[in-house]
């Protein structure tokens, strides 16, 4: 609570002009920066959340494999960190930084790095130095071959954020210093100049205010003891004409939603409405989330495997989370396979499942009345 230090100069001869022209009562120095966390760190769990229940999956040829390096990122990428936290992490700092630095450790636990310098060559491989993790620098430099480099866009997200906040932060703030006021308690104090004279009797004065404001602000029942010369009332303001709390929750969403705009994040689904979920979901799924899982998959690929392996077969495949459910695409997936388009095992790779080891599945099959047409002397006519 300030501390009402103008009564000193109340007992001064011709300080009362003084007195209302301090402006520095009414400045607010507050921050508003609340909001613009919780702006961000709404979207940034949001996509965070998502792409953690992605599983990265090992192809070599037709068929899955599940090796050290599934291991690494699908369980433990490190001995600190499961695989959830690990790639919210990543996210986080792709994200809000821009970029993100992963390192392989000698014993090949990946690390990302909280602080690092690239160093950018034209023909030459960039290199990483002053890689910092925790507390930890390393003393080495980490060639580009070496490290899994990601990269979000061409500009930073926060310099954006921050212009947005500029002037949402001063709307906001505005919105509610005047909701503040409007349900305010104000009083006036009455005094009886003669009843302080001495500088004792005024200093003892001061802080018999002070300690009435104080418990006046923070105990819920404040008793005031009557002085001689001295006489508090309180001024209730009945005008509701301030802003509602209303005005303020559309501030803050108005910033959440631009946020979630610059992202990628159908506002709808942060704000859990269930018109056209499917369909946010799906442009949600399509727009944002694959071309993220798109960038991670090529570095991955790249660094892990050759080029000789790749073409091979060798490669990193996520499979991101499913928002469709097997019941609902049973009818499809019947279609398919009855009409010979598919054989099994395609349509279990094309919805995330590993191939079946029955032989079976690999056979075309016609079912129903997918039959070739015969014309009236019995040779083919159509199809």
């Amino acid at each position: 609570m300030r501390t009402i230090g103008f009564l000193d100069a109340i007992f001064q001869r011709n300080s009362e002009l003084g007195f209302m022209f301090d402006v520095e009562m009414f400045q607010d120095v507050s921050t508003r920066i609340h909001m613009k966390r919780l702006a961000i760190e709404t979207c940034i769990s949001f996509l965070g959340r998502t792409i953690s229940q992605s599983e990265f999956r090992i192809k070599n040829g037709d068929r899955y494999e599940k090796n050290e390096l599934y291991y690494r990122l699908n369980v433990r990428p490190n001995k600190n960190m499961t695989a959830s936290t690990f790639w919210q992490t990543v996210i986080r700092k792709l994200i809000y930084d821009n970029e993100c630095l992963i390192i392989q450790a000698d014993d090949e636990d990946l690390l990302i790095a909280d602080s690092f310098e690239h160093n950018s060559y034209a023909v030459m491989e960039d290199t990483f130095s002053k890689v910092v993790i925790k507390e930890y620098e390393f003393k080495r430099n980490f060639r580009q071959g070496e490290v899994l480099h990601l990269r979000y866009s061409n500009e930073k997200l926060t310099p954006l954020i921050d212009g947005l906040f500029t002037d949402y932060g001063d709307l906001f703030g505005r919105v509610l210093n005047s909701q503040k006021r409007k349900n305010q308690i104000r009083g006036t104090v009455d005094m009886d100049m003669l009843a302080a004279k001495t500088e004792k009797q005024q200093a003892k004065l001061q802080e018999f205010i002070d300690n009435m404001y104080k418990a006046i602000g923070e105990k819920d029942v404040a008793i005031i003891p009557q002085q001689p010369g001295f006489k508090y009332s309180e001024i209730t303001g009945s005008s509701n004409n301030g802003q509602s709390v209303d005005e303020i929750n559309k501030v803050t969403n108005g910033f959440l939603d631009q946020v979630a705009m610059v992202i990628g994040i159908p506002i709808s689904l942060l704000h859990g409405d269930m018109a056209d979920v499917e369909k946010n979901t799906k442009n949600y799924m399509l727009f944002t989330i694959s071309p993220l899982l798109k960038k991670i998959s090529d570095e991955a690929n790249v660094k892990f495997f050759t080029a000789k392996e790749y073409l091979a077969g060798k490669k990193v495949i996520i499979k991101s989370m499913s928002y469709h459910s097997l019941f609902d695409l049973a009818t499809s997936i019947d279609k398919l396979i009855s009409s010979s388009a598919f054989t099994g095992n395609e349509i279990r790779l094309e919805v995330g499942y590993e191939p079946s080891t029955d032989s079976n599945l690999d056979k075309h099959f016609i079912t129903k009345n997918y039959t070739e047409m015969q014309n009236d002397e019995g040779g083919e006519k159509e199809k």
